[in-house]
């Protein structure tokens, strides 16, 4: 049994934003009550999830999409929380009227997975048997886990398919789940700058993310709310290390190069290079605004992704029984989830016949770019969606 328990809003009447933003908007939240059971064995006896939404759901309700979001994301994709504020939501430049998500043909919806510190129930939520938050007894949870609790959420607003589900890297992972184990709640699945499983190099990034949180001293065994801390330091490194690896080499080159920050080398280990300092102010603005213990539940849910595990080791035979039609977009300068691993599922799914469109895009700024405006993406995300727009007025 689920519940909104927030007024639903999306209201720009009054909000003084370009012609092509959603406006202002704001957070639902939705109370499950029924025990949601999680692979790893464990179970939430209840939790909440926060979402947004953009456009109308018609009258057959067959215009819904759904954007499931990446490592540090949530649910605020598109529009403004205030009239004030600097940036609107994290997928500004793909939702909206007349963006590829255009919100006068679609429903959009999009949530906070659970685990996050953004608001879906996590380690900073109350835990019910103890009084006091989860901290770290929040159970692990995995994309199944997210694509789960994403279908009850869909079941509770009426969308029994989705018109398109969307999303990139971490997110085009949860598509993936989606068109794999519930494709016929899913007609089209985009799935962008994502991977089929980490490399192994990738699950070093994340285990040295992890290592450089867990030896913080004040991490206290992920107790750190509990003494009043937070162990900075170690959160802060793990973001400078992310955030280094979703840039391209051309795209540090081009905004830093070698440039010093005073002008002359000061033979010391303050900041000197332009690209430290940037580094740092990113680093540092993360730990403001994340949680250590939610940084270490979604690097695992990355490392733990590997859909064709249960088909022996085969994605094609993974994609076999599904019903979905998709669009697969990579990133020519991302070397975190490159290319490659891209047509690996392209491949896979033209191995058992599947209808599938793929685009990879010259870029520039690494595996980033899937939030960029890039002009070549957007046109590719806009020529696909009309596909699906046609579709509906058919």
């Amino acid at each position: 049994m689920s519940s909104p328990i927030d007024p639903p809003g999306t209201d720009s009447a009054n909000a003084r934003f370009p012609e092509d933003s959603v406006g202002l908007v704001t957070p639902q939240r939705m109370v499950f009550d029924a025990p949601l059971e999680l692979e790893g064995g464990k179970r939430l006896e209840r939790y909440e999830l926060v979402y947004e939404t953009y456009g109308t759901l018609n009258h057959d309700r067959s215009n819904a999409i759904l954007v499931c979001h990446a490592l540090s994301g949530d649910h605020h994709a598109a529009g403004y929380h205030a009239p004030d504020d600097r940036k609107p939501g994290w997928w500004d430049v793909c939702i909206g009227p007349g963006k590829p998500f255009d919100t006068r043909k679609f429903f959009v919806v999009s949530l906070n997975n659970l685990g996050s510190c953004k608001g879906s129930t996590g380690p900073n939520s109350l835990n019910p048997e103890t009084g006091v938050s989860f901290g770290p007894d929040f159970p692990i949870v995995t994309v199944g886990d997210w694509v789960n609790s994403q279908r009850r959420l869909g079941e509770r607003l009426g969308i029994r398919q989705w018109a398109a589900i969307a999303g990139g890297s971490l997110g085009g992972m949860q598509v993936m789940q989606w068109a794999i184990h519930h494709s016929e709640a899913v007609r089209h699945a985009l799935i962008i700058a994502a991977t089929p499983k980490l490399s192994a190099q990738n699950i070093a990034f994340n285990e040295v993310a992890r290592q450089a949180i867990l030896s913080d001293p004040d991490f206290h065994d992920g107790r750190y709310e509990e003494r009043g801390v937070i162990p900075r330091r170690g959160l802060m490194l793990a973001r400078m290390l992310g955030h280094i690896t979703y840039l391209s080499e051309d795209a540090m080159r081009e905004r830093f190069g070698r440039e010093l920050r005073a002008g002359r080398i000061q033979y010391g280990f303050d900041v000197e290079f332009q690209v430290e300092s940037y580094l740092r102010h990113q680093g540092t603005s993360f730990v403001d605004r994340f949680d250590a213990n939610t940084y270490l539940l979604m690097t695992k849910a990355l490392d733990y992704f590997d859909p064709a595990q249960a088909f022996d080791g085969s994605l094609a035979e993974a994609f076999k029984a599904s019903r979905s039609r998709f669009l697969v977009a990579s990133f020519t300068s991302d070397w975190r989830f490159s290319s490659a691993r891209s047509r690996e599922i392209v491949n896979a799914l033209m191995e058992v016949r599947k209808p599938v469109c793929y685009a990879d895009i010259r870029s520039t700024q690494g595996h980033d770019d899937f939030l960029m405006p890039n002009p070549e993406y957007l046109a590719v995300l806009h020529a696909y969606m009309q596909r699906v727009a046609a579709e509906l007025a058919a």
